[in-house]
């Protein structure tokens, strides 16, 4: 049991790598797959969550090292990122502002309780920095991981597929939609298609999880 979170996540991972290789459709995203997978395969054996977790940490350590490893394409990219400084920077405060408002007023408008509007307004910065922006303005941490995870899988399903579907070519605008948007594995999936998209991508995400952090407390209170 020792082993069981490694083997079991990086088999159920290979495996629909694997298919998502032969039919690059959406619904067949290995991430998403394989969270829907695991969750089945522990809800039918019987596994607890935490014993899976357990025997997994070493994935959840070198989590950390993969996130700084994303400074080298930032750094290999510096000169390019450096001549759109200024887009990006306007890229990072109206996409996420408008990534707070959008997923306030359709949780608002669909009949969301006080806590939900809370919990869902920092969904698109990655979810450290928003657990802790959740509890600071009053929402729920645990919902708030949830729907920032929910987030992610979106952008890293079909992220690359919406921006192609609405023609949207500039590398650093797609690397900076995708950031912004849907964090950590939106970063992950981009940066496999475009090394330039991938740095701008990271950089939005950091970026933008500042920007949230130092914005969202102050606009609840206009919103509310």
């Amino acid at each position: 049991m020792n082993s069981i979170g490694i083997f079991l996540t990086v088999a159920i991972f290979y495996l629909f790598s694997k298919l998502y290789e032969k039919k690059r459709a959406f619904y067949l995203n290995p991430v998403m797959l394989s969270i829907i997978g695991i969750a089945l395969i522990l809800r039918l054996t019987g596994i607890e969550y935490e014993t899976y977790m357990e025997s997994a940490r070493i994935l959840s350590f070198f989590l950390g090292p993969a996130v700084v490893s994303l400074a080298v394409p930032l750094y290999k990219q510096k000169e390019i990122i450096k001549a759109y400084s200024k887009q990006i920077f306007a890229g990072i405060v109206f996409g996420g502002t408008l990534a707070i408002l959008s997923a306030f007023y359709v949780a608002k408008l669909l009949g969301g309780s006080k806590e939900v509007l809370l919990s869902i307004a920092p969904k698109s910065i990655t979810t450290a920095i928003a657990i802790g922006v959740s509890e600071k303005i009053g929402g729920i941490p645990t919902l708030t991981a949830v729907l920032v995870i929910l987030t992610g899988i979106l952008g890293n399903a079909v992220g690359i597929e919406m921006l192609d579907a609405f023609k949207v070519r500039d590398r650093v605008a797609r690397g900076l939609a995708m950031g912004v948007a849907s964090h950590g594995l939106g970063t992950a999936r981009i940066i496999l298609n475009d090394e330039l998209s991938g740095a701008v991508s990271g950089l939005a995400m950091a970026l933008n999880g500042v920007f949230t952090s130092l914005i969202l407390p102050y606009l609840i209170e206009l919103l509310q």
